[in-house]
């Protein structure tokens, strides 16, 4: 069985564009493939968190996880900290990374753009974690959204360096980006990615939010003038944007069947069948997360993913650091 591998970054309550991107991928490839789903608690701390807050954004992601449907009898859930390799590991792949490589990721140069100021050094290393993250498991493949592409290329690109200087110690991993979902906008703004931190927070539904408040942020996303319902995300990006979302939702409708559905239709109309979508989705998950958050689940399957994390992790870093000569004792 191929092994795929993924992890999301809790740094804010999950939402809506985390489940269509990746939980939704997550859970549908658990039964094709050997899935190892983590909770990437070090990315978190590249930019200051209230511990308070963090410490519930990593619980409710783990509920999360299964409440979405992920199933630890069939992946492997766990938290990044809690297997100690990927901290090491990530040290010996940002010793095989050239600043270059690393000036060229996405998040580091944009914010050194907007002229944000104290920016850490783990905010400009944190590719070659990621790095370590994937390659301590040896995955096949890694699902990502188009933003975090780039950071699978660069894995690939270490990886085959250290293959060639040290012989055969990687898994070169293949990235997986979905057809459909796999950039969700805001709601507010179909011109950025949904995100955590958003200011207005009307473009950006929370798995937990209230369910008249996810309606309610339905009903007021942006659109357009034009009055068509149809799939242009140059001309009508927040319409395009709540197609992404019914067609998700909806076991990946086909474009041209919502065009056909709402060509008669106002965006009234179309909008509500939107929300009565994300609603009757965020209804689900909220039912068996209050279920979860009540029970010993969360302990239970993050002991038993670290104790499976750990033995593949300790092997791959005790065979790397023998192939590139750090360790003395056998």
């Amino acid at each position: 069985m191929k092994r795929m591998l993924s992890g999301i970054k809790p740094t804010g309550q999950l939402h809506l564009g985390n489940y269509i991107g990746a939980l939704r991928h997550f859970v549908a490839s658990q039964d094709e493939y050997e899935m190892f789903a983590f909770i990437a608690n070090l990315h978190c701390i590249t930019v200051p968190q209230d511990p308070q807050e963090l410490q519930k954004n990593l619980k409710d992601c783990v509920a999360l996880y299964l409440a979405c449907g992920l199933n630890p009898n069939k992946a492997t859930i766990f938290l990044q900290t809690d297997v100690k390799e990927h901290a090491q590991l990530g040290f010996i792949m940002c010793c095989h990374t050239y600043m270059g490589e690393l000036n060229r990721m996405t998040q580091f140069k944009d914010k050194q753009a907007k002229g944000e100021k104290n920016l850490s050094g783990g905010l400009y290393t944190y590719p070659s974690l990621m790095a370590a993250d994937i390659l301590l498991y040896s995955p096949d493949y890694v699902p990502v959204g188009e933003d975090q592409k780039q950071h699978v290329e660069l894995t690939r690109d270490v990886a085959e360096r250290m293959n060639n200087r040290y012989g055969q110690l990687f898994t070169v991993p293949e990235p997986l980006v979905a057809k459909v979902g796999a950039r969700i906008m805001s709601l507010s703004d179909p011109t950025k990615k949904m995100s955590k931190s958003d200011e207005t927070n009307k473009g950006c539904i929370y798995l937990l939010d209230d369910l008249k408040v996810a309606r309610k942020k339905v009903m007021s996303a942006v659109t357009d003038s034009i009055g068509k319902v149809q799939y242009d995300p140059e001309n009508q990006p927040g319409i395009a944007n709540l197609m992404q979302i019914l067609s998700s939702l909806s076991n990946n409708r086909s474009f041209a069947d919502i065009e056909e559905e709402f060509k008669d239709q106002g965006y009234g109309v179309f909008k509500k069948a939107v929300a009565d979508a994300v609603c009757n989705q965020l209804e689900q998950i909220q039912t068996r997360y209050k279920e979860i958050v009540e029970s010993n689940l969360i302990e239970e399957v993050l002991t038993q993913g670290a104790q499976k994390a750990c033995l593949i992790a300790s092997a791959k870093l005790d065979q790397v650091q023998k192939a590139i000569g750090m360790e003395i004792i056998k």
